[in-house]
């Protein structure tokens, strides 16, 4: 029981040392965490090129269009998702992207153009989404209103097995706005950078100070009694009273 009172009684004294520790530097945790904050959001805002995405969704029937069946059943449902991550993969492929560059006489080649369009099978259903990242909002909205114009015969073509839809046109995503960088969430991530660092200096200067500061601290160490403490003295004070 006394070791365990004893161990509760370590652990308040270490908090209240590392409070105190906290407290003493308050002022310089705080404006470096500021300053940290400021300099992360003010690079995100004015030095990151802003990122735009444009995107498009497409549905996979298994069932062609052509044939009288109005209805789909389980097992053609589950054979189109299937057919929804090959048609994923013939999206990006120079099948369909050469065309693309082709019509829009683009300055780039299939390969560079596949790494900034990602195309995904939407809660792994059978809708594909085809989104794309630029710094020109109108140049990645007219690549993706591109792909979704020559993808869908081709596809049909390719693998001659049931059809593709355009559910929802290209369009600009988050209202016209840019999706990268987050500016604000930048800034939280410099506060955090910031307030750590200046922490962990911080607690390494005062744990790697072995000067004696207190009474306490030389009781502490040494496990001996004072027999007395030399007061520190202003040599102008001292001066003036002699």
């Amino acid at each position: 029981m006394d070791e365990m009172n004893n161990s509760r009684a370590e652990k308040e004294i270490d908090l209240r040392v590392l409070w105190g520790i906290i407290r003493k530097n308050l002022i310089p945790i705080i404006l470096v965490t500021v300053l940290f904050a400021g300099a992360f959001y003010t690079y995100s805002k004015f030095f990151i090129k802003k990122q735009y995405e444009a995107n498009a969704i497409l549905i996979v029937n298994n069932v062609n269009t052509n044939d009288s069946k109005t209805y789909a059943t389980t097992t053609e449902l589950n054979a189109a998702q299937s057919l929804a991550d090959v048609y994923a993969v013939l999206i990006k492929s120079n099948a369909i992207l050469g065309p693309v560059i082709e019509n829009l006489d683009l300055n780039t080649t299939a390969e560079s153009l596949q790494k900034s369009i990602n195309v995904t099978s939407m809660n792994s259903t059978q809708v594909i989404r085809i989104t794309m990242r630029s710094t020109n909002a109108s140049y990645a909205k007219e690549v993706i209103a591109e792909i979704v114009k020559v993808a869908p015969p081709i596809i049909k073509d390719t693998v001659e097995a049931g059809s593709v839809k355009v559910v929802s046109d290209a369009t600009i995503s988050n209202n016209g706005a840019a999706v990268s960088p987050d500016s604000r969430r930048n800034g939280i991530i410099g506060a955090l950078v910031g307030l750590v660092l200046i922490l962990a200096f911080v607690f390494i200067r005062e744990f790697t100070n072995n000067t004696f500061k207190t009474e306490d601290d030389v009781l502490n160490s040494l496990g001996i009694p004072l027999l007395g403490i030399i007061p520190s003295v202003d040599t102008k004070d001292f001066n003036k009273n002699v």
